[in-house]
């Protein structure tokens, strides 16, 4: 099996974030920018495939890496990944040993105490029930399976769509939900520095009702049972609305988002 790391980005001026993450593979890099160019060349032994787009949304960083994609096991990365040496034994051994899994969830460690990352402390099998902890870059997928189910990034959700954030949470989903087998390892590839989001601007009313149109989008009718039993999980966040208000701005968000639906 061949590795690739498919790799979003935005105004990278040199080809020196190769190096900053230390890819060891074949990878193919989309860097959002102001012009069109592609370019393919090797670095350390390793093909590249460059391809600077002028366009914006990670949905669509996405799914131009992934129809663009070369490998039989594709990595999903951010530009502030960086990978231990090895990764690629390490996320080629997880799919050998498993060898029905489509998708399956790696551990970085975060670089930023107020954006820590979970930690899997063992191997397990996800479900729709406990897999919205887990972001794109530690994401693993085995293309077959992934391009057989015509699955792909949701270009309503996330940075530079209509809804702030969730692609990573609705993509995880459909796999389950088509049948997938999906699990996370308790391996580590590398770190993240999680300094800086792309999306989240505090805890204001755009994001409790983003928050109803994910739900909406990953629950359907059972969107609002289970937003209101995040709420409560989470109900002691610092934030300037009471749990009565998170959860009527939810609920909106989950109207308005059935509402685009109908209209459809």
């Amino acid at each position: 099996m061949k590795l690739q790391v498919l790799v979003s980005t935005m105004h990278q001026k040199d080809y020196s974030l190769l190096d900053r993450m230390n890819i060891q593979t074949d990878a193919i890099v989309i860097n959002q920018c102001d012009e069109y160019r592609f370019e393919e060349f090797e670095h350390k032994g390793k093909k590249i495939k460059w391809y600077s787009m002028k366009e914006r949304g990670i949905g669509l960083s996405r799914n131009t890496a992934l129809m663009r994609s070369e490998g039989d096991i594709l990595l999903f990365a951010d530009d502030d990944v960086v990978y231990e040496d090895g990764y690629e034994e390490i996320v080629l051994s997880a799919f050998k040993k498993n060898t029905k899994s489509s998708l399956i969830v790696f551990n970085l460690q975060s670089q930023n105490p107020e954006r820590p990352e979970y930690i899997d402390s063992k191997d397990h099998k996800l479900k729709i029930t406990n897999c919205l902890k887990y972001g794109a870059f530690r994401i693993a997928i085995r293309k077959e399976s992934i391009v057989k189910e015509n699955i792909t990034y949701s270009l309503l959700f996330g940075g530079g769509a209509r809804y702030s954030a969730g692609e990573d949470n609705l993509f995880i989903t459909h796999c389950i939900q088509a049948g997938l087998i999906c699990r996370a390892s308790k391996e580590h590839i590398g770190t993240v520095k999680q300094e800086v989001s792309t999306w989240f601007s505090g805890y204001g009313e755009k994001y409790f009702m983003d928050r109803g149109s994910l739900f909406a989008a990953l629950y359907h009718r059972g969107a609002k049972l289970m937003l209101f039993l995040m709420e409560l999980k989470s109900i002691g966040r610092k934030c300037d609305f009471s749990f009565r208000e998170r959860l009527r701005l939810g609920f909106y968000g989950i109207k308005k988002f059935r509402n685009i639906l109908e209209r459809k």
